[in-house]
């Protein structure tokens, strides 16, 4: 994670555990994939907590393990956070800065909370079915572009920086898609977007608030729409979009719901998905909230 980022900051983590008289085992990944793998055993094993070092797409990996292949939760053991990769916009919604300290002293006197999770059902770079889960946010529009670029550039930029540069060359690029969103069966948008969020956390895209009130153990989405901006107003929005003050905004819609559906208005447009910072596909796809799948430790 974050271009060895975690494996650097491991002898310091360590450290602050010992200190703290708290009993643990390191497992580093090695390929992708990994993540997943390593929390099957853990909860085969009874582990009681993962204590997962890395950014947003390592926790992605992760969750996995916590839903099947039809979306039904799957009980395993509760998860902790100490950042230490390129994307960090769930620790935001859980109030965790980037210290390591402040990351171990949660481990140790955190409090568990019930978490939701999102499951997709999405068209793979293949064109075949692939099925995901997602602990943060999940978009499609420039997301998925920004998302494609960002993981194609060098990770020592940091977080921030690195969001900031690839959102800057996806707009060069991007031209709005026109798109066909349900949400609870109810048609929420017909029309070309410049992105639409379903989001769980609050944060995307390297700290941007694009969902204010969302609330990840609510058992709902926060959906929301950029409509048909041009590029002078997506960049006059963005300000607002880091300090949460643009849902609203005018081309800017907002719906809660437990399941979205979305597709391209014309099968030929390739709409790609931003999942958690990775790029796993684009529409069509069904998104479906799994209430309470897992436990995340969060300030006691």
């Amino acid at each position: 994670a974050g271009a060895g980022a975690a494996l650097r900051r491991l002898p310091e983590v360590r450290a602050a555990l010992r200190k703290l008289g708290v009993e643990h085992d390191v497992a580093e990944t090695q390929a992708p994939g990994d993540a997943a793998r390593l929390a099957v055993e853990a909860r085969e094993d009874g582990v009681p907590l993962i204590a997962v070092m890395g950014g947003d797409g390592t926790l992605n990996e992760v969750v996995q393990a916590y839903v099947d292949a039809d979306g039904n939760a799957v009980a395993g053991p509760e998860l902790a956070v100490i950042p230490s990769g390129t994307g960090g916009d769930f620790k935001r919604t859980i109030g965790l800065g980037g210290g390591v300290d402040e990351a171990v002293a949660r481990v140790r006197t955190g409090t568990p909370k019930a978490h939701d999770l999102g499951f997709l059902r999405l068209t793979g770079h293949d064109r075949k079915q692939v099925t995901k889960a997602f602990l943060n946010i999940t978009s499609f529009g420039i997301g998925g572009v920004t998302d494609m670029l960002v993981n194609d550039a060098p990770k020592w930029l940091g977080g921030k920086a690195s969001f900031f540069l690839g959102s800057a060359r996806a707009m060069l690029r991007y031209r709005n898609q026109a798109v066909r969103v349900r949400v609870d069966g109810a048609i929420f948008v017909e029309q070309p977007v410049f992105n639409v969020a379903m989001a769980n956390g609050r944060f995307f895209g390297g700290g941007m608030m694009i969902a204010p009130d969302a609330d990840p153990s609510d058992g709902q989405f926060d959906v929301v729409a950029l409509g048909d901006l041009t590029k002078v107003e997506a960049l006059s929005l963005s300000s607002k979009i880091y300090e949460g003050t643009h849902v609203a905004t005018p081309k800017v819609k907002h719906a809660r719901g437990k399941i979205v559906e979305a597709r391209p208005v014309r099968s030929s447009q390739k709409v790609r998905i931003d999942m958690d910072g990775e790029t796993p596909g684009r529409l069509p796809l069904t998104a479906k909230v799994v209430p309470r799948a897992l436990s995340v430790i969060t300030r006691g």
